[in-house]
């Protein structure tokens, strides 16, 4: 894939830049098994496009737990926090890849389900969070990863059109929303998800496994 034809690409967080996906399954277990509960098998993949609060909102009706919505995002919080800020590796190649693009003129924005608390930590870690132009998490739009709003929001803080930006996601409804919005996608075949890779591959433009088959 040749980038110089975008004058912006559009990052996920979560599985497409770091490999923060082993930490969440933790903290699911963590977290339900100390009330009683295993983890279904599709939780991690229906809350993995949310963000805290929708989370929250979403895990308590579903196990109907008496904490408030609140207390589940704190919970969750302190324990993420750690993580992304001490432990949480780059996808292979993905800090020289976005080191790349930004030291050639294009225009980078991350569009994440997670908050500033741990976006902030894990970029800066890994020596790129200036790299970025721009930061949209869904709490800036009105609906999830399963529609184009986040990609849209991101390409207008970054003044180019969505024809002009790539979009780099890992699950099927980011992927699937940035192409409704206009976008070239790219999907990283996120080793967690690996029963959605067939539906990646017919969905987006082009996949790769890291960012060592990609090109700058």
């Amino acid at each position: 894939m040749d980038f110089s034809q975008f004058k912006g690409v559009i990052f996920d967080l979560d599985g497409t830049l770091v490999e923060s996906h082993g930490v969440w399954e933790q903290i699911d277990i963590d977290f339900l098994g100390e009330r009683g509960f295993e983890v279904p098998a599709d939780y991690g993949k229906v809350v993995s496009a949310m963000d805290f609060q929708q989370a929250a909102v979403y895990t308590k009706q579903r196990f109907s737990l008496d904490e408030s919505i609140g207390q589940i995002c704190q919970c969750w919080r302190d324990m993420a926090i750690w993580h992304y800020t001490n432990d949480i590796s780059a996808v292979s190649g993905a800090v020289d890849f976005v080191r790349g693009l930004h030291c050639g003129g294009t225009k980078l924005a991350l569009a994440t389900a997670s908050s500033s608390e741990l976006y902030e930590p894990v970029l800066r870690r890994h020596g790129i969070l200036d790299c970025f132009d721009f930061f949209a998490t869904t709490k800036d739009v009105e609906r999830g990863k399963g529609f184009p709003d986040i990609y849209l929001f991101a390409a207008q803080g970054l003044g180019i059109e969505p024809c002009d930006c790539a979009v780099l996601e890992d699950i099927v409804e980011g992927v699937r929303g940035a192409k409704l919005g206009g976008f070239t996608v790219g999907a990283r075949l996120n080793p967690h998800y690996t029963p959605d890779h067939e539906q990646l591959r017919s969905c987006a433009d082009f996949c790769f496994t890291d960012y060592h088959d990609l090109a700058t």
